[in-house]
């Protein structure tokens, strides 16, 4: 039996490092790819304007200024002004307690990882205030095996596609609650104990639009997870097989800010 067990325990970790190399090869083809064009590179995030949808009590959220003209100094510089969270932009785990990393402190690794896209337009279509259930993530398991450690989870509800109406995308009925679908605790929890680097979404906001505590985000923050928000167009990420290049603005003490997400489609 031990002789047995010491076997078993070569095999896993064979297996393992199997994996690990499959893995960084497939990395390393999809960079190699780039050029050739054998890799699409897909930009997730919106350019920065003042047309984007802020959140709903955000008088003021992005200001751009000319310093300086070709005709009149000989070159073009502007300065601008705008909000942590608008637009594609990052939540840092020091947006909500327990969370305290701040978005400069951000390990590097954890900027890089697989896409993990689990694709929950038609329940969101039938139900805005759809919540994804942990049995959804399962289900993903199923098909595409366990979701890797370092990987980074996107729910793509389709919202992207009322972008940027303001009206449609925040969703708000009567009394100003808006309706989106979002990541339910349970799920959260789920991919916390994957081990994974961040969870992102098509939408405003990770918890869902009709969220008054924002669950999701003080557990997933609190668990060192970043967050994605108001990614662009994701339609055409498989649900897996992708890699994610996030880069967010380097803000020292910042509790987010914008963020460049490019994906890596083979």
């Amino acid at each position: 039996m031990a002789a047995l067990g010491r076997f078993g325990i070569v095999v896993v970790i064979l297996a393992a490092l199997c994996t690990l190399f499959l893995q960084n090869a497939h990395h390393d083809s999809l960079l190699e790819g780039i050029p050739s064009g054998k890799t699409r590179v897909l930009d997730l995030s919106y350019a920065i304007n003042d047309k984007l949808v802020p959140w709903p009590g955000d008088e003021k959220f992005f200001e751009a200024k000319v310093n300086a003209t070709i005709e009149k100094n000989g070159y073009f510089t502007r300065s601008f002004w705008m909000l942590e969270h608008y637009g594609t932009h990052m939540d840092a785990p020091a947006h909500f307690p327990p969370g305290k990393t701040t978005v400069d402190q951000i390990p590097v690794k954890q900027l890089f990882g697989p896409a993990a896209v689990i694709d929950v337009r038609a329940e969101g279509s039938k139900d805005a205030d759809y919540q994804l259930p942990a049995a959804r993530i399962e289900d993903w398991e199923k098909r595409h095996g366990r979701i890797p450690d370092g990987a980074i989870v996107l729910l793509r509800t389709g919202w992207a596609s009322r972008w940027p109406d303001v009206q449609k995308y925040r969703n708000q009925d009567a009394t100003s609650k808006m309706h989106f679908p979002g990541f339910s605790v349970e799920a959260a929890k789920l991919l916390i104990s994957r081990k994974v680097s961040g969870l992102g979404c098509d939408t405003l906001s990770i918890d869902p639009g009709g969220s008054a505590d924002f669950a999701v985000h003080h557990i997933s923050l609190g668990a060192g997870l970043y967050h994605l928000e108001n990614l662009a167009d994701m339609s055409e990420l498989p649900e897996a097989g992708a890699f994610l290049i996030v880069a967010p603005i380097k803000l020292e003490g910042g509790s987010g800010g914008a963020v460049r997400v490019f994906a890596l489609v083979p």
